[in-house]
């Protein structure tokens, strides 16, 4: 179902869905600025605040250029939000044109600030664990 898209001028843009497996998608097109990503963190945080989801798939497949920079700010301000919101498990997928970005350089471990932050090649794998993690929630595995 989707929640919101934020398309600029230039056709990037970022929508937000929620999928019927009970997780929020967050997709990622063309070239995103700092702008455009502080935009599309903030949007998914309001949703967030209605929704209180715990699982995010950030998928990054078809972005182009440069991936948003400011892991500071991830890290001190939007992912203490997003936990206090009820995000526990993110599914982050890297863009098709490269093999990491800058999450992937910056965080080696599946801990951050609280959550759980599963890098992926392929959307495919990342939806296999958000599912693997609802198992596990649910007490099933």
């Amino acid at each position: 179902m989707l929640l919101s898209s934020l398309p600029d001028v230039d056709g990037s843009r970022c929508t937000l869905t929620y999928e019927s497996e009970g997780w929020l998608r967050a997709t990622w097109r063309g070239f995103v600025d700092m702008a455009k990503a502080l935009r599309g963190a903030d949007n998914y945080l309001k949703t967030l605040a209605d929704l209180r989801c715990p699982y995010l798939l950030n998928d990054n497949v078809e972005l182009r250029g440069p991936w948003f920079d400011s892991i500071e700010w991830l890290e001190r301000i939007w992912v203490p939000q997003a936990v206090g919101m009820g995000l526990h498990y993110v599914a982050h997928v890297v863009q098709a044109d490269s093999l990491s970005d800058t999450i992937t350089t910056h965080f080696q471990g599946p801990k951050v600030g609280g959550l759980e932050l599963q890098i992926f090649q392929q959307v495919a794998d990342a939806e296999a664990w958000l599912r693997h993690c609802q198992l596990v929630e649910a007490g099933v595995e």
